[in-house]
């Protein structure tokens, strides 16, 4: 894009909003202090920008918003220039559109709606009182239209998946998803609310917070392990004004990705499922260094040491190695074509290697069942061995389970229940039939194991961190462990869970781990804030998404309106008197409702959904 000169600006205070149109460069030359927050540090900024393009510095939060002019002067000394593929950090008005969208009347308060904004796009309108709030109008994860989710509290949770965006600004404050929406002025005059908002924002689904970078002579942050707890934390100290170093470490040989698309999409590559760029993290002072595993870890030393006989130091550290395929000493588990899931490869290999073929899944899971219906069509026969008596009982019950039962089974996959593998058997190193504990002999082209996994916390051995006798690492509300200066999230923490009565237990949800990420990043910047995040997860079949929340392990009795056989229910499940979570398929916005609840610290009785279950949203 042609540039026209650079304008320079001292930014005191406040953190800088300029939003891309007419604008090839943003970056953060200078700041004139190291901060733990973006507050009270002096930023001098470099923007291309064309001449007498005005420019909206926004001071979030409590502060007040600044509109300044300036004119760019061509050929500025000393000016710094930097190239994004990523949405800015920040605004620059261009061209605009302004439309009436509706009356004031139109909308009651603790309402909202989608509308169109003078045919360019759309916008999410929200009333709260007698103030109203525009931003974008969909989930910056997957998408989804928040006009169907939920509005409790200034915020909208998405009825999909559970991210939650501010009304006043679009930040995300809950997850799943590292990106915040638009947001737009709106006008009440003379009955008519007006919204006005860039063209080219209006088309943008995602906006990227604000970012510092990093600056020499301050302390350094090591994170091992390539997820999104681990994305999520370097974020978020950038966000918050972190200039030291940070450095992720991680065994994988691709950029952190999408990792709960594997199962869905097996063959996807890695680049459409990668989280962040190359150039997002080296634009933001985020090195990430890919096949590098840690072997050891040193509190003592505030020393990592690698397999390649690298090393480096740290000051403070934070471990999210999530975890790795549980392995069964099941004979002939090594032949080729026995599989587990947890790379890009792998699944590409198993997309692969699964056309036209017999198929054998051990383990009736998330992943196992997921696999089966990414293969239904393809494979010449799926075979799901099972230990239970229905699938995913120990998450869903026997009722909502067997629907999972009716599904494949509709989709030519066959179950063998009660059953688990005895051995593989193959010919010349390939796997050629699988052996179950009840004597029933399985041809197999090829298997996968979707059996769980477990931490990937060995290398902590002799570190000094506190491990419970499964690996997992113990941790506080606020990430920390046993060792200072040490955190961990994800998949291996234990964590008190506020939903659960502070109850210690491990959460292996995307969702989490980002939150986790935040909340481990915020304790490194010297501001703990205790984790308050309600569990929420999804898992998608032949075109159907049924999600959850809360916590469920315990619950004593289910509780189910709708119809099972049609796909269309909600599940209460509950422990004593008291709803504990809830499942749906084809009832939405329900569970994001119940997750709404659950945030407030408020309880659903047994009592009120035993008959309606929607006598308490009155309460929401």
């Amino acid at each position: 894009m042609n540039t026209h000169g650079i304008c320079l600006l001292n930014v005191d205070g406040m953190r800088v909003h300029i939003q891309r149109q007419m604008i090839t460069v943003f970056q953060i030359l200078s700041a004139s202090k190291s901060s733990a927050g973006c507050f009270g540090t002096t930023y001098t900024l470099a923007l291309s920008v064309k001449p007498s393009v005005q420019i909206a510095v926004q001071k979030t939060n409590r502060f007040s918003t600044l509109l300044s002019t300036f004119k760019s002067k061509t050929g500025a000394a000393g000016a710094k220039q930097s190239q994004t593929s990523e949405q800015p950090i920040a605004t620059m008005a261009t061209e605009k559109v302004e439309a009436v969208v509706c009356n004031v009347n139109d909308l009651k308060s603790g309402e909202m709606k989608e509308v169109d904004v003078g045919g360019v796009g759309t916008a999410l309108l929200v009333r709260e009182g007698d103030i109203f709030y525009a931003i974008g109008p969909k989930c910056s994860h997957y998408g989804a239209p928040l006009s169907k989710g939920v509005l409790c509290n200034g915020r909208v949770r998405c009825p999909w998946h559970g991210a939650c965006f501010n009304v006043k600004n679009g930040d995300i404050e809950e997850f799943p998803g590292l990106d915040s929406v638009p947001s737009y002025k709106v006008e009440v005059t003379e009955g008519k609310v007006k919204v006005r908002a860039d063209k080219l924002s209006l088309t943008n689904v995602k906006r990227q917070r604000a970012m510092c970078k990093a600056s020499p002579g301050n302390k350094s942050v090591l994170i091992i392990g390539g997820g999104p707890a681990s994305v999520m934390c370097a974020e978020t100290l950038r966000q918050e004004g972190f200039q030291g170093e940070i450095t992720i470490v991680t065994r994988e040989k691709y950029l952190p990705y999408d990792r709960i698309k594997l199962s869905k999409a097996m063959d996807i590559k890695p680049d459409a499922i990668a989280l962040r760029t190359a150039d997002y993290y080296k634009n933001h002072d985020i090195s990430v260094k890919l096949g590098t595993e840690v072997t050891h870890v040193s509190t003592s030393e505030k020393l990592v040491k690698c397999a390649d006989g690298s090393s480096a130091k740290y000051d403070k550290l934070v471990i999210a190695t999530g975890g790795q395929p549980r392995v069964l000493p099941t004979p002939g588990v090594d032949l080729e074509n026995v599989y587990s899931l947890r790379t890009p490869d792998d699944a590409n290999s198993i997309a692969a290697a699964a056309k036209g073929k017999h198929v054998v899944i051990i383990g009736s899971s998330f992943i196992g069942l997921e696999v089966a219906s990414y293969m239904s069509g393809k494979a010449a026969s799926i075979q799901v061995v099972c230990r239970g008596q229905v699938p995913l009982e120990h998450v869903f019950g026997d009722r909502v389970g067997r629907i999972f039962t009716k599904m494949h089974e509709e989709n030519g996959v066959k179950f063998h229940f009660e059953a688990g593998i005895k051995e593989f058997i193959g010919e010349a190193g390939k796997l050629k039939e699988a052996v179950l504990t009840t004597g029933v002999r399985l041809p197999a082209d090829l298997a996968i194991l979707g059996v769980g996994v477990v931490p990937a916390t060995s290398f902590l051995k002799d570190s000094g961190i506190k491990m419970t006798d499964r690996g997992f690492v113990p941790v506080d509300e606020t990430m920390a462990t046993s060792v200072a200066d040490v955190y961990a999230a994800g998949d291996i923490v234990e964590f008190p869970l506020f939903s659960a009565g502070d109850r210690n237990v491990n959460v292996q949800h995307w969702q989490m781990a980002h939150a986790h990420g935040r909340t481990a990043a915020l304790s490194i910047l010297g501001r703990p804030t205790p984790i308050r995040s309600v569990p929420f997860f999804w898992t998608v079949m032949y075109g159907k998404s049924v999600r959850y929340t809360g916590y469920g392990p315990g619950y004593d009795d289910v509780i189910v309106h709708g119809d099972l056989e049609d796909y269309k229910f909600a599940a209460f499940y509950t422990k004593g008197n008291d709803v504990v979570a809830a499942a749906s398929l084809n009832f939405d916005p329900l569970v994001s409702q119940v997750a709404e609840m659950f945030q407030a610290g408020k309880t659903i009785s047994k009592d009120e959904i035993k008959k309606d279950p929607k006598s308490w949203l009155a309460r929401l």
